[in-house]
């Protein structure tokens, strides 16, 4: 088996259709796929309608540790899950809020993007902060994710709807999954989560961390494992695909048979 638990398609902010996914999937040598789209679960009926691989439900969900965004995968979720799908829906509700005021603030510091552009971009996904990384970058713009455009707290950034990790945690498992911790410590990312902050989540419920992650490098990497064995952690490998988005490939890292049914047995 090769076992690739994240990775996103044209539902949130991937290049490639959910339906094309499975395909591109088996054609990298991979046996299981979860995909974790953004706070959504829509391209899952096409994923799977087209899928000769196994599909295992995933969702990624954007959460606050502290006074930092982390990003939690559930896998093995029930898409149907009420409190789950109500909650998926206020966090992309705001997001498209968000996303609007975002573009205003950019205009108003000079960036000349418009809306339309950036739903162009989107081409029907639920619009998100790459997509106006995009627009900024077609003029010129390519340094978006600074605190002079829309990085956390950046000059452009708007504040919005976000539950705590506990909380996330809480509703990955109500809905029969497992949670696992994506890119805790990824060189893009201003906040790397503490060891301390590790071991509160794991007593919450979280069954695991993504230690090889294309952002992460081998030092940080082997940490992780050590720290995930003292604190009882499972740890996932993926290559958090985006299509063209970014330069990963599909299994670029991996997780092993052993550790996939770990989490199927982990699951509520």
């Amino acid at each position: 088996m090769t076992i690739d638990l994240h990775a996103h398609s044209t539902a949130s902010d991937g290049t490639t259709p959910p339906a094309a996914l499975p395909r591109l999937a088996a054609e990298a040598g991979l046996t299981v796929l979860a995909l974790t789209d953004h706070d959504t679960f829509a391209g899952l009926a096409a994923a799977s309608a087209a899928s000769d691989i196994e599909l295992v439900a995933g969702v990624e969900i954007s959460c606050r540790l502290d006074d930092a965004e982390v990003h939690l995968l559930g896998l093995f979720v029930d898409p149907g899950h009420a409190s789950l799908a109500a909650e998926l829906e206020l966090i992309r509700t705001d997001r498209a809020r968000r996303a609007v005021r975002m573009v205003e603030r950019c205009r108003e510091l000079g960036a000349p993007i418009t809306l339309s552009q950036v739903r162009e971009i989107a081409a029907g996904a639920p619009l998100g902060r790459p997509h106006i990384a995009a627009a900024l970058a077609a003029v010129g713009i390519t340094d978006a994710f600074t605190s002079d455009w829309i990085a956390d707290g950046g000059r452009a950034d708007v504040p919005k709807h976000v539950l705590s990790t506990v909380d996330a945690i809480a509703l990955v498992r109500a809905a029969g999954g497992v949670a696992v911790l994506a890119h805790p410590r990824s060189v893009k990312r201003r906040a790397s989560v503490s060891d301390t902050q590790l071991a509160g989540l794991a007593s919450a419920g979280l069954a695991g961390v993504e230690a090889d992650h294309p952002e992460q490098p081998p030092e940080v990497r082997t940490r992780l494992r050590e720290v995930a064995t003292d604190l009882g952690l499972l740890t996932t490998g993926s290559s958090d695909f985006h299509g063209d988005r970014k330069p990963v490939r599909l299994g670029e890292h991996t997780t092993s048979p052993e550790v996939l049914a770990a989490l199927r047995s982990h699951r509520s």
